[in-house]
């Protein structure tokens, strides 16, 4: 390479421009529905476990983590260490050849996962997980309509936008008439108006009569979160996901856990669906599984996995070098017992938000999650019994948090739910830092 080119090349790195130039040419070049979070985004160059610095110097600390996706910190040295040595040994050949590190991460998810889980495929990302599931599920079966829960979402393509049932994020009508959409499990804002327990949880139940009611009366299966991500973190009551279950299975279906944000210890167990103990027959992953590398899987019973008889390959799916950070994130999980420390970690975040509650309890509605996946819904005003959606709460908390240095996330279907989910390994110190910026944060949210 010339002297010349190299200069050319050097005065392009992002660190020679300044943080509106580089606002700036995300406004120009990217499609405007890549939108940021802040009036005023942070150009973010780098990271180091819970903390990440933008390009003016400005240090945040990270209770978002990239979407649940940086779930050991950023820039963990060790996952590191096993990228670099995987790099310069091998860095793509596709699925046509066996790796090593594709059948290690095999190995390794079939002895985590629960129950009969025992076979792999590697997809690039979340959204090609969970459209292999369902065409697994429907293989398997030989039945074709699927139900998938409101609030849900499930990624961009065609088929995953019809399972998303977020207005948000849907650009198009639903393209895929066989899917159906069953009533959330969203106790704050239930919709048949009714009080858990008392209510027998009946949005479960519910799903006999829509099955028999809006199909054929088989199934090929439910997709499901067992906590819902981009929903606002919804969290369904212990009996939903057996209720569920027994009712899919009847109707000739199977049960599918997209643990694409709950799974790898986020909720305080391995997997989300192990809080409510229920087995499915299919799993989706990605987000925290390589701690930022791009992949995604899908775990099946053996029975399930052998139905795809016809050919399939994964050109980026299960490459060596997103395999091996995956392979080192649950080695770390594991030798750290990093689920407990989620757990542990988990019950003082709550315990927080809860008292943040009692203290803002005009604009903070409703606490929940699980873990290390805690969310807090805004309102107009609850003491006075509206618990109308309050996004302008939210955009002003969002900026009061970044003046700060904190990075929070948000989601649910009107944009007014705070979504917390620092790195797994985050420790209490960093955890109460975070929950005092937030109390401050809320103080003058209220006061604005």
């Amino acid at each position: 390479m010339s002297e010349a080119h190299t200069e050319t090349i050097e005065t392009r790195l992002p660190l020679e421009q300044t943080s509106d130039e580089v606002r700036e040419g995300h406004r120009r070049h990217l499609f405007p529905c890549v939108a940021n979070f802040y009036e005023e985004p942070a150009v973010l160059v780098e990271g180091k476990g819970t903390r990440l610095t933008d390009l003016d110097g400005t240090t945040y600390l990270d209770f978002f983590g990239g979407i649940l996706t940086v779930s050991l910190g950023h820039s963990n040295e060790e996952i590191n260490a096993a990228v670099i040595a995987q790099i310069q040994r091998l860095t793509h050949v596709s699925t046509l050849y066996p790796t090593v590190p594709i059948v290690e991460l095999a190995e390794k998810l079939a002895r985590v996962t629960p129950g009969g889980l025992e076979k792999c495929f590697f997809t690039a990302s979340g959204t090609e997980a969970d459209e292999t599931a369902v065409m697994m599920a429907q293989v398997s079966t030989g039945n074709t309509e699927l139900i998938a829960l409101r609030h849900g979402y499930s990624g961009r393509s065609l088929l995953a936008q019809s399972l998303t049932a977020h207005q948000t994020y849907r650009a198009i009508p639903t393209q895929v008439a066989a899917i159906k959409h069953a009533p959330a499990p969203y106790c704050y804002r239930c919709p048949f108006k009714l009080e858990y327990p008392s209510c027998g949880v009946a949005c479960a139940k519910d799903l006999d009569e829509l099955i028999q009611t809006t199909t054929t009366g088989r199934i090929a299966g439910m997709l499901v979160e067992p906590i819902q991500g981009v929903g606002g973190f919804v969290t369904p009551p212990k009996e939903y996901f057996q209720i569920a279950a027994e009712i899919v299975r009847k109707h000739g279906g199977v049960m599918i856990a997209d643990e694409v944000q709950t799974g790898f210890g986020r909720t305080g167990k391995m997997w989300g669906i192990e809080q409510y103990d229920v087995e499915p027959e299919i799993m989706t992953m990605a987000k925290g599984i390589a701690n930022g590398f791009p992949l995604g899987a899908i775990v099946a019973t053996a029975p399930i996995a052998d139905s795809l008889t016809k050919g399939s390959i994964s050109t980026f799916g299960g490459n060596p070098v997103s395999c091996t950070a995956a392979s080192k994130v649950l080695d770390i999980i594991e030798r750290d017992d990093l689920t407990s420390n989620a757990e542990q970690m988990g019950a003082i975040l709550r315990e927080g938000l809860e008292a943040l509650q009692k203290k803002h309890s005009r604009i903070v509605g409703d606490v929940r999650g699980m873990g290390l996946m805690q969310a807090i819904e805004l309102v107009k005003n609850e003491d006075a019994g509206d618990r109308t959606p309050n996004p302008e709460a939210t955009k002003v908390l969002f900026e009061e948090t970044k003046k700060r240095n904190l990075l929070i996330g948000k989601g649910g279907l009107w944009g007014n739910t705070i979504r917390i989910a620092p790195a797994l390994n985050i420790g209490e110190d960093e955890l109460r830092e975070g929950l005092s910026i937030l109390g401050e944060a809320l103080a003058a949210t209220e006061a604005s």
